[in-house]
């Protein structure tokens, strides 16, 4: 989504990604499709709002090619609900987020009389277009193509980017050694508790 005037819609801008050579090469067919079926179950939670919402939100900003990869294909939905759903998370994230999902399904339900997720193409992009008029709107939408744009980037160790299928469509070469499971950014932030002493 874009700011009225701006003049490059997020389509244009993805398809001028793919052209910069080396910064985004196109994804081997073959090896994005092998991803693709090797790709683990959608866990249940994805099935369920606030989650299938944002999913279905995240995937039409960030739509899948036969050799770019979705945000689907980079769990971008798994990258933002293990951020913001911890104790070291922003609060004030979560909330908004949550918030944002309230009211475009308010949008659609007084619209279409339907939920977001339940939209075709179309009635979602002007759904979207449509809340992307106020600041509220606009802001929403930049965080999850923010988050989005981490989950295409951060190591796999966050939810995101499974087997670093961003780094390979964009030719990026992660830097070393990368983090254990245990050293995520958000176990080491997490508030330690003292115990008092009796």
């Amino acid at each position: 989504m874009t700011e009225q005037g701006s003049g490059i819609s997020r389509r244009e801008f993805l398809s001028r990604l793919t052209l910069l050579g080396s910064l985004a090469a196109c994804y081997p067919a073959a090896s994005l499709a092998s991803a693709r079926s090797s790709a683990p179950p959608s866990p249940a939670w994805l099935n369920k709002d606030p989650w299938k919402t944002l999913a279905e939100v995240q995937q039409h900003m960030f739509p899948a090619a036969r050799e770019t990869p979705g945000a689907s294909d980079i769990q971008a939905t798994v990258y933002l609900r293990n951020t913001i759903e911890n104790p070291a998370a922003d609060g004030e994230d979560r909330e908004f987020v949550f918030n944002g999902v309230g009211w475009l399904n308010e949008l659609t339900q007084d619209q279409y009389q339907q939920s977001f997720a339940t939209l075709d193409e179309q009635q979602r992009e002007t759904v979207l277009r449509k809340i992307e008029q106020s600041q509220a709107g606009r802001n929403w939408l930049s965080l999850l193509l923010t988050y989005l744009l981490e989950a295409l980037l951060a190591d796999p160790v966050y939810g995101g980017n499974p087997d670093g299928i961003g780094w390979r469509w964009l030719e990026h070469q992660p830097g070393y050694p990368t983090p254990p499971e245990d050293k995520s950014w958000y176990k080491l932030a997490a508030p330690v508790h003292y115990q008092r002493k009796a």
